[in-house]
């Protein structure tokens, strides 16, 4: 059998418009800068995958380093195992977080991408498992008192049984009354979920936590900053399960949270934990640890991952790529279904990266 060996890698930077402004405690996001990463190989298949840089300040940074790591492919087999180790060494002086990571994972899921378009099977039947829906809950900004119950109504319209907000108003009374109206939006049945994108102090985050239990929230996510482990710790216990991992670079960093006893749930993001690799990795850690474990953003390819992650929870909705994409991942009932394609099922409209595309 013939290797399938990389050719070429390719890639664009894009700003892709957001339905809503993404406002949270700590930042607003107007635009989505994403990196596109296709990978060419000698078989004329192509893997694709993308990467969010979150602000444009990193776009092109993020760009240049996935083409400068992706040089560094040009010939090799698509082994994404095998290339995940090549990284490893040759940045272990320099160390893989931040960017740096960010673009190995990006390369990472292009290459699983390319793999399964080869043996013409889903990303997740190349993993071993089965495509399945999987439950989703639809994600939201700090919306406050008036557009925040409208998009609360609009997902259970949709079908969704659990929504997440974020949180981090500048009062506790503040926090309440936005929670409170969504409640009243969604009903009793429709969980909701609240994101303080580590905007608290850990004293504030304990009194907000005590008062937001007993309002029955499902989870409280990163109420203080993330390399607290200790205080996140502190927090757990206080009436609501604590969530994080979507900011853990490589599952290293998720084992010493999980050692540190810092969360209830874990939930990373494939882009920061290692691309598919580091995600398998962190799926057998959360299994070890007995947590459940949720995706953060990217749900495309978090679709997929789910479906062969042992303690699978929640895939996170947010559609930051959908303007971009040929087919954007559908929700059906509350839960994410993968496209019947081989691959990640990430394609480009070709037309809308013309219209955002960064020169």
């Amino acid at each position: 059998m013939n290797t399938l060996c990389v050719r070429h890698v390719h890639t664009r930077a894009v700003q892709a418009p957001l339905e809503y402004t993404l406002k949270t405690s700590t930042g607003i996001i107007a635009t989505v800068p994403l990196v596109l990463i296709d990978i060419e190989t000698d078989a004329g298949i192509t893997g694709r995958s993308y990467v969010f840089t979150y602000t444009p300040l990193a776009l092109k940074a993020v760009q240049r380093l996935v083409d400068d790591l992706g040089a560094t492919l040009v010939g090799q087999p698509v082994a994404p195992v095998d290339r995940d180790a090549g990284f490893e060494s040759r940045l272990r002086l320099l160390g893989r977080g931040g960017l740096v990571i960010m673009a190995c994972s990006g390369l990472d899921m292009a290459l699983w991408d390319a793999l399964a378009i080869h043996q013409d099977v889903p990303l997740v039947t190349l993993l071993g498992g089965t495509p399945r829906p999987i439950p989703a809950y639809d994600s939201h900004g700090l919306d406050g008192l008036e557009l925040g119950p409208v998009r609360a109504r609009r997902a259970v319209d949709a079908g969704f049984r659990a929504i997440k907000t974020k949180m981090g108003y500048p009062s506790l009374t503040q926090d309440l009354q936005v929670l409170r109206a969504l409640r009243n939006a969604v009903g009793t049945e429709v969980q909701i979920m609240v994101d303080y994108n580590q905007g608290l102090t850990v004293p504030e985050a304990e009194q907000r936590i005590r008062a937001l239990a007993q309002e029955g929230v499902a989870w409280v996510e990163e109420p203080t900053i993330q390399e607290n482990l200790s205080g996140h710790a502190r927090l757990r216990g206080l009436g609501a399960p604590i969530q994080m991992g979507e900011n853990w670079c490589g599952p290293g960093e998720m084992q010493r949270a999980l050692q540190a006893g810092a969360c209830d749930y874990a939930m990373p993001d494939v882009m920061k934990i290692g691309g598919v690799t580091g995600w398998m990795r962190a799926a057998a850690l959360a299994q070890g640890a007995g947590v459940p474990m949720s995706s953060h953003i990217f749900p495309e390819i978090s679709a997929h991952l789910l479906a062969v992650t042992p303690t699978a929870h929640w895939l996170e909705r947010m559609d930051l790529a959908g303007p971009v994409l040929a087919q954007p991942l559908r929700c059906v009932d509350g839960c994410a279904v993968s496209a019947d394609v081989p691959g990640s099922g990430v394609a480009w409209n070709e037309e809308a990266v013309r219209q955002f595309q960064v020169s």
